[in-house]
């Protein structure tokens, strides 16, 4: 990943971040609690809200200033998963050291969030096994595979991920809402005590994601179609799931993820597309970047094109669900304009 760059971010509104904590020695988190590590305060958040007071939990990268692709785990990180009881992680290349730190933990329950994505590669068929207790019906056509992880990954520089996939399925309602259905059945079958809490808390998580779906339906609505330039890919999922047109030359967001230098043709065609006058918004990662996004964005303000950057990870005192509404009320700012 590129040095971060400086820009416009979009403000993200504070929640309380509930639930993160250090975690305690021997596989118990304070008074009982279940002990839960994520990679990323994403999932952390997500955890603690779903487990409530019966969990502790502790996230890995917490500061934008780790880079989840490349974060080398410490001998703590090492010893913070083994005394784990649930640990849930991105997959998909996306923080591979998880996947390093599991080949040594014995009996720990693990929920990867790229297994509910539909898009993901090692899906096998399988009917999702949550379908079958769900009221709602946004799992129709979601499958759930059982796979080693971290196979079929290919090494880039800086990246472990799998070629071709959008491994940021945290911006996809759709898919955490078999997350959060996920980590409620682990957390049950750890705790059977809580499993009527935990469902409880899934479900008025499960209504935010929703309610997500249902604002990026709003969007198609009334702007489906309008071109969006993205200077990676960490959007696309929000950009999709609202009817948008990914304008963006091919091979432009593939290298500015990998760390790599812009083609200088590929760079030329972009500010071309970008003078067009036919993009309404540039999409970004505010922890990403370097010279050839600059240009993009310094062609972008010269067109008056609105700029909309999204983060990786939770500010501090944010929470998932505010954090996705902001997100997404920005997006719809940018294209309805």
């Amino acid at each position: 990943m590129k040095k971060p760059v400086a820009l416009a971010v979009v403000s993200v509104a504070a929640l309380a971040l509930a639930g993160c904590s250090t975690t305690p020695a021997a596989g118990e988190g304070e008074d009982g609690t279940i002990t839960v590590v994520a990679s990323t305060n994403v999932y952390g958040d997500i955890a603690a809200q779903v487990g409530g007071d019966r969990v502790s939990v502790e996230s890995i990268i917490t500061s934008a200033s780790q880079d989840p692709h490349s974060y080398e785990a410490s001998a703590r990180d090492r010893l913070t998963l083994q005394n784990a009881d649930l640990v849930v992680e991105n997959g998909g290349g996306y923080d591979a050291f998880i996947d390093t730190l599991l080949e040594d933990a014995d009996d720990v329950h693990t929920v990867t969030a790229v297994e509910y994505s539909h898009d993901y590669p090692d899906n096998d068929g399988h009917e999702d096994e949550a379908e079958s207790e769900d009221d709602h019906d946004h799992a129709e056509d979601e499958d759930h595979a059982d796979h080693d992880h971290a196979e079929d990954e290919e090494g880039h520089e800086g990246h472990n991920h799998i070629e071709g996939f959008n491994e940021h399925v945290w911006f996809d309602p759709h898919t955490m809402i078999h997350v959060v259905e996920a980590i409620s059945d682990e957390l049950s079958e750890i705790d059977p005590d809580g499993a009527e809490e935990f469902a409880a808390n899934a479900a008025e998580l499960t209504a935010d994601l929703e309610g997500f779906e249902a604002d990026l339906a709003g969007i198609e609505a009334t702007s489906g179609g309008a071109n969006v330039f993205m200077t990676e890919p960490l959007p696309g999922y929000l950009a999709a799931a609202a009817g948008l047109n990914d304008v963006t030359p091919e091979g432009f967001a593939e290298a500015v993820e990998e760390g790599s230098d812009v083609a200088p043709a590929v760079l030329l065609q972009s500010l071309e597309v970008i003078d067009s006058g036919e993009v309404v918004a540039v999409l970004t990662n505010a922890q990403t970047g370097g010279a050839e996004t600059e240009r993009v964005e310094a062609a972008a303000a010269d067109n008056g094109i609105t700029i909309v950057a999204f983060t990786e990870l939770l500010e501090d005192g944010s929470s998932y669900s505010e954090w996705m509404s902001d997100a997404i009320q920005s997006l719809a700012a940018a294209v309805q304009s």
